[in-house]
């Protein structure tokens, strides 16, 4: 055990990981070892783009799960030697634990023990900026928060007394945050909807200028942020660190046509989602449910990059197959694959393999950060929002610059023939555009 530290300047957080982790597979040990390397290496990365300072970070194989504990005794006091040889003040466990099993290993290991929907919990409330976001976190925190109220502390089981002219022992203290929990929920819920509201009625603005849309998805840190700056210019928060975005973003992009297309870059996804989050991805999911192309990034450099895409397929998937009618079940149609963070691969490695394999079915290998691959991204882009237009011959009088002008925003000019009577001109426009210009030729 190490001497007190009560003496000791404070400073950051240490805290300790770990990865209690099922072989639930016989005879692919090598690549499950390499699968939990994996998962713990993303734990890490979590509890630290929180602040915490790891200094140990350790697997440990589970034989059987124990309601108690959840892992075995020998394995509970390897820890606990750990956390008091390094002076842990917080042990993250990348797990869903019980409110008991919690408890337990607070109080055998002596300092504060999250599991994983706690350590998302916290991200997700540092980084929430948008007023649906924060609500949204807020709301989760409560939710979760109502589960933990089990705990023997001491201040739970004081009790109160009545009010009013019965009397009686009252309420007691878990008892009474348990109401207010609840009272700020409905109340959270109520605002939540009227925020929802109002963004659908965003939407139906944005509409009514329809600029095509592509939606940004991807596993947490696969590069979205940055590739979304070196498509727009825009100056979005980038980070080497997970759910670096979590609130959707909006900037506009002109593709190599002239066309203008709105680019929505969205929070990132993961695996093992708390159920308590799964409500703070409406957001991004409605913009990707709206959008005309999703572009799945892909972090291609990552050892896990093929379980990545698989986790952000199968969130896409279940969106799709769930109760909202504004998810379109043909999502996959409207898919390009970019393979990101080409830069890190080397020339023989695995990876780099896959990425010649994935670029052989339409991927297209790009690197945000150097800017390789972008041009062909855009084109892409182009053609794949061309492929559903339709072309419209018109001529309008040299004095209807307005409606020149719109035709020239909302579409691709194919030629153009002036005249002194009329110009005459062949445009690429959207089904949807076109129906609008015959609307706009209507009124005029």
């Amino acid at each position: 055990m190490t001497a007190s530290n009560d003496n000791r300047e404070p400073g950051p957080t240490r805290a300790a990981v770990i990865l209690p982790y099922e072989r639930t597979v016989r005879g692919a040990e090598v690549n499950l070892a390499r699968a939990a390397e994996a998962k713990l290496a993303e734990a890490v990365g979590l509890a630290a783009s929180i602040g915490l300072t790891i200094l140990h970070a350790a697997v440990h194989p589970l034989r059987e799960r124990r309601p108690s504990t959840l892992m075995g005794e020998g394995q509970v006091a390897m820890v606990k030697t750990v956390i008091e040889q390094h002076a842990i003040t917080v042990t993250v466990v990348d797990a869903a634990l019980s409110p008991v099993q919690q408890r337990n290993l607070e109080r055998a290991w002596g300092c504060k023990v999250i599991d994983r929907t706690g350590l998302i919990l916290e991200i997700f409330g540092e980084r929430a900026r948008t007023r649906e976001g924060t609500l949204q976190v807020e709301l989760a925190h409560l939710e979760y928060q109502r589960t933990r109220l089990v705990r023997s502390w001491t201040h739970l089981e004081r009790q109160r007394g009545g009010f009013g002219f019965l009397g009686g022992p009252g309420e007691s203290q878990i008892e009474i945050d348990r109401r207010l929990i609840g009272e700020r929920i409905v109340k959270l819920k109520k605002e939540l909807q009227q925020v929802r509201r109002t963004r659908g009625l965003h939407r139906s603005a944005r509409a009514k200028v329809p600029y095509p849309v592509i939606a940004l998805v991807g596993y947490t840190n696969a590069g979205k942020s940055t590739l979304f700056n070196a498509l727009t210019g825009a100056g979005v928060y980038a980070q080497d660190q997970l759910f670096a975005t979590l609130d959707p973003t909006m900037r506009a992009i002109r593709l190599p046509s002239g066309r203008v297309a709105i680019l929505s870059d969205t929070v990132g996804f993961i695996s093992d989602l708390p159920t308590q989050l799964v409500e703070a991805f409406r957001a991004t999911l409605e913009e990707v449910a709206a959008a005309d192309i999703i572009l799945h990034v892909r972090d291609i450099a990552h050892p896990d990059s093929a379980a990545q895409r698989a986790d952000v397929l199968g969130v896409l998937t279940a969106m799709a197959a769930g109760d909202d009618p504004s998810i379109d079940a043909a999502w996959a149609e409207r898919v390009v694959e970019v393979l990101n963070k080409e830069d890190l691969l080397g020339g023989d490695t695995e990876a780099s393999e896959a990425a010649r394999r994935a670029a052989t079915h339409g991927a297209i290998a790009v690197s945000a950060l150097t800017g390789e691959g972008l041009d062909d991204l855009r084109t892409t882009l182009d053609a794949k929002l061309s492929a559903g237009m339709v072309t419209l011959e018109t001529a309008l009088a040299p004095a209807d610059g307005a409606r020149i002008a719109w035709l020239y925003e909302h579409g691709e000019v194919l030629d153009r023939r002036d005249a002194d009577d009329a110009i005459r001109l062949t445009v690429r426009l959207s089904p949807a555009n076109r129906a609008r210009f015959e609307q706009l030729s209507e009124a005029g």
